[in-house]
């Protein structure tokens, strides 16, 4: 009995397991890592900064095909720290009072910006400078000016302005292709430049050993016809307008189906169609005529092979108050 209670575990201690013991329970406890520097806003800024540049560099190549060399020697010289001193601070672009919050886009907000009309395009101030003729207005002041604030006199006088600087730069254009050409350069002398009341007259002169056209025929000729195709691509992309005139000498022709006038008729359609065939285009052509002997070069003798040419007559684009006459 004693022996019993010997083996009767004590109060308050465990009671001994049935069976096999039991496998401890382990608890594992993930802790995530901060991936801050994958998902962050990091990469939002440098895509910021990437879509900026590239917007900036598109604008650039927008600006650079849609602004005139003058306008692109203006915006150059602004950045020039010495021209500076010579810019009207308040007519320039930007934010901050400094262009009244005109943006860059805006054609007024360029500095000494060229301003087109609709028959014209203004000289930039920068290029030339000083007053216009015949009045106290200077061109800085004209270019300021809404086009439609201008009077019928300013408009006329930018207009001869431009016309001016379109004829110089058209008749170096010719001159430059002529000597440039060894076939070309053995009739230049044949080549003459007017300045008249209507515009620039090129007149294409014939000789004694020189014919643009085959006796008796409409068909123009090798050289000649290089000559007038050099004159049409030099005209391409100018506003004015272009009339062609036809002249023969005194020596009578009529071969019962034409005569000296029909003939000469022919000889400017046939100028004219050389042109337009190496891009002028038909709106560009304003009068093609034919007057025979009526017009002759060499006045105090009609028959004169020089009498017998082709005039290419640049004209005005405002007629009204054209230059002084200037022949070279």
């Amino acid at each position: 009995m004693a022996e019993a209670e010997d083996q009767k575990p004590a109060e308050g201690a465990p009671a001994a397991p049935e069976g096999p013991p039991l496998e401890p329970i382990v608890k594992k406890k993930i802790i995530e890592g901060d991936h801050a520097g994958a998902h962050g806003g990091a990469w939002k800024i440098a895509l910021a900064d990437m879509m900026t540049a590239m917007m900036a560099f598109f604008l650039l190549m927008w600006l650079l095909s849609a602004t005139t060399e003058d306008q692109r020697k203006s915006i150059a010289d602004y950045f020039k720290p010495t021209s500076h001193s010579n810019v009207q601070m308040s007519t320039l672009a930007g934010p901050g009072g400094i262009g009244g919050g005109n943006s860059l886009m805006d054609p007024d907000g360029m500095p000494n910006t060229s301003k087109r009309t609709s028959f014209m395009e203004r000289e930039t101030p920068r290029s030339e400078g000083g007053q216009s003729k015949d009045s106290g207005t200077t061109k800085d002041e004209l270019n300021d000016k809404n086009p439609s604030e201008l009077s019928e006199e300013e408009r006329q006088k930018i207009a001869a302005e431009a016309d001016k600087k379109n004829f110089d730069k058209l008749e170096q254009a010719v001159r430059e292709k002529i000597q440039q050409n060894p076939q070309l350069d053995k009739i230049k002398d044949q080549v003459k430049f007017i300045r008249e009341k209507e515009g620039l007259r090129i007149e294409v002169i014939d000789k004694a050993d020189f014919s643009m056209f085959a006796l008796g025929t409409a068909r123009m000729q090798g050289r000649a016809a290089t000559l007038i195709q050099e004159v049409a691509k030099s005209l391409i992309g100018m506003p004015n307008k272009v009339a062609v005139r036809g002249h023969t000498d005194s020596l009578a022709y009529d071969d019962g189906v034409r005569s000296n006038w029909s003939l000469s008729g022919q000889r400017a359609e046939s100028t004219r169609r050389i042109m337009a065939g190496v891009g002028l285009p038909p709106s560009q052509f304003t009068k093609i005529e034919g007057v025979a002997d009526s017009a002759p070069y060499i006045p105090e003798n009609p028959a004169d092979p020089r009498n017998r040419r082709i005039s290419i007559t640049v004209l005005y684009q405002d007629t009204t108050t054209p230059p002084k006459n200037n022949a070279k």
